[in-house]
């Protein structure tokens, strides 16, 4: 799927989520965006694996609140059997590497990071690479390519940036692969940030896909019961999107929050897991 086809997956989303309660018809989404109702269909469920209409019960917070219920019991299970074993969307294993307090402080000195904007099934993103791995993934958003490397640059100030594309679009594809994909390795992921934050992005790589959690249940699972407000501010500066969930807490009410990338954009990556992890109804795929 291209970059353009995702704006206009995006676009629907936005609509969709704006006019649920009165189902808005397939041709009236469709219109929204720029499409015939034919392709738009099959635009949409290439992407989703899913309908439209199916999608946007996924959207709704009754639907996020009995999400977050059922939730409860799977986290539980995926403290005890490590980061990985609980993901039903994929078998991406992920090492975290932490800097040092020294390094912390320097901001990367010493580092070469190799970055480079690449497609993702939600749109452009611009990943950095070290030696150590991954140390970067964000999408494009406001601002536009200039911003998204002005923002790597700012958390990795340190560092000798290096422009490769090619680079970043092979790892790209590694963290974007396919469910189910054979010869999968684990991927290394270099985190800079505080103690705090460290603990807070390891406890989101506890929540597997398809499953959401709230801040103060978050708080609650890395040992902070009262530090609700903490936790969403360092949820808020993950610096590795996608693969540290971030996308996957949301609050009580049921309400999806805000996301540093777009509340669209949001949208779309639990809707999009929502949808790979639902059980098929009937032997067939739900939509």
């Amino acid at each position: 799927m291209t970059t353009t086809d995702y704006a206009r997956v995006e676009r629907a989303i936005h609509y969709l989520a704006a006019n649920w309660r009165r189902q808005p018809s397939l041709g009236e989404v469709a219109r929204q965006a720029g499409l015939s109702e034919f392709h738009f269909q099959r635009l949409f469920t290439r992407w989703a694996g899913i309908s439209p209409k199916r999608f946007v019960q996924f959207l709704t917070a009754d639907h996020a609140r009995n999400l977050l219920a059922e939730s409860q019991s799977v986290l539980d299970v995926s403290g005890e059997v490590g980061l990985s074993g609980p993901s039903r969307l994929h078998d991406l294993l992920v090492a975290v590497d932490a800097v040092t307090p020294g390094e912390l402080k320097a901001g990367g000195a010493g580092l070469t990071v190799r970055y480079g904007v690449a497609d993702s099934p939600f749109g452009e993103c611009l990943l950095g690479v070290t030696g150590r791995g991954l140390c970067w993934l964000s999408f494009v958003h406001d601002g536009g390519r200039r911003a998204a490397v002005a923002a790597l640059r700012d958390h990795w100030h340190g560092a000798t940036l290096v422009e490769d594309a090619a680079e970043a679009g092979r790892v790209a594809a590694r963290v974007f692969a396919p469910a189910g994909e054979s010869g999968r390795t684990q991927l290394p992921v270099l985190l800079r940030g505080t103690n705090f934050q460290i603990k807070v992005w390891e406890g989101l790589l506890r929540v597997p896909a398809g499953t959401v959690t709230t801040y103060q249940d978050l708080a609650r699972r890395i040992g902070s019961p009262r530090g609700a407000r903490a936790v969403g501010a360092a949820v808020a500066h993950n610096p590795v999107a996608y693969v540290i969930p971030c996308h996957r807490v949301i609050r009580a009410t049921g309400d999806f929050g805000e996301y540093r990338w777009g509340a669209d954009r949001k949208r779309a990556l639990l809707g999009w897991e929502a949808a790979r992890t639902e059980p098929p109804r009937n032997g067939l795929r739900a939509g």
